[in-house]
This record gives structure tokens, sequence and C-alpha cells, in this order.
């Protein structure tokens, strides 16, 4: 059975990634879709209302931006994963209709996570720290096998995970 490391993200915490140089570039975006749909509505005699142009600006400025932004976090995101940032910024940028986006997300590797311990470089799937043996993810104390943090009783041998004081049962190096 293999072994899962569950972190939980929140939206805000991969929104934290994307650089300040991507909100900028994105807010640049959005007021140029808004103003420049405004001023080509005025330019036309022809034109719909200047509030459905403008309304149609909105629209295509926060569609614009969300492409910016998304930009971002592939740039930020790929590094992140060991990947080369540059590439997949490069491929999110130049392959259209957004393809090279949905290419990264589909592509993309695990992230790697850190040992709360030692701090080093854990793969995902990993039970135990390559370097210092700490164990990354929960098991019952009664039979040994994982279990997932939010759980109260062991799904396999069903003993109370709640009653003991430690939930989380690391086993003793071995000596000798």
């Amino acid at each position: 059975m293999p072994v899962r490391n569950e972190t939980s993200t929140r939206f805000m915490d991969e929104v934290r990634i994307i650089s300040p140089w991507a909100f900028f570039i994105a807010l640049l975006g959005f007021v140029a879709a808004v103003v420049g749909l405004a001023v080509a509505a005025h330019a036309d005699k022809n034109h719909p209302s200047m509030a459905v142009m403008v309304a149609f600006g909105i629209v295509a400025g926060t569609a614009l931006a969300g492409y910016i932004l998304l930009i971002g976090y592939v740039n930020r995101d790929a590094g992140r994963r060991g990947m080369s940032r540059v590439l997949w910024t490069l491929l999110a940028i130049f392959i259209p209709n957004a393809l090279g986006i949905v290419l990264y997300f589909i592509l993309r590797k695990p992230r790697i996570l850190n040992c709360p311990q030692c701090g080093a470089l854990v793969e995902p799937g990993f039970g135990f720290c390559p370097r210092c043996r700490h164990r990354l993810s929960p098991v019952c104390p009664q039979c040994q096998r994982g279990v997932h943090v939010g759980d109260k009783f062991c799904p396999y041998c069903g003993s109370d995970l709640a009653a003991g004081v430690n939930a989380v049962s690391v086993p003793a190096p071995n000596q000798g």
C-alpha cells in the first residue's frame, strides 16, 4: 500500500506564489482592455451604447488579467516543482488558446515536500524522511497501518485513534 503525504493547500496559499509583477501586468492589461474598448466604441459611429462597451471591456479585461495571472502562476509553480520556469512560461504564453497552460497543469510534476524535522527534500509518497527517518504520515498505534489525519478510528483494525495520547506512532530506531 503506497503511503501518501496529504497536504492541504488553500486557494490563497497558491495565489500568494504569484509574483507582484504578474499582478501589476494583469492590472495594466485589465485597464487597457476597458479603456481600449471604450475608446473604440466612442470612435465608431455605429457602436452599441457606452455602458454595453464598458461592460464588455470589463469582461474582456478580467479574462486578460486572469490569463496573465495564470502565466505568472505557471512561472512560479514550475520553479517550486523543480521544472524549467522559462520553458513552461514560454509554452504557456505562445501555445495558442491557453493550451500551454492546460498542458502545464496536466504534465506538471508533484510538489516536492520538506521534512518537518530536518528540512530535507522529500518526494511525494515517502513514508519516512530519507535523511532523518522521521515518519511523514500518521499510522495507527495498534496495527501500524497508514491512517488519515482526521480519522477517529482506524479503518483497518477499528481501534480508537483519539484514545491514545499519540495518534501518530513513530517506531523507535533499531539499536544494534
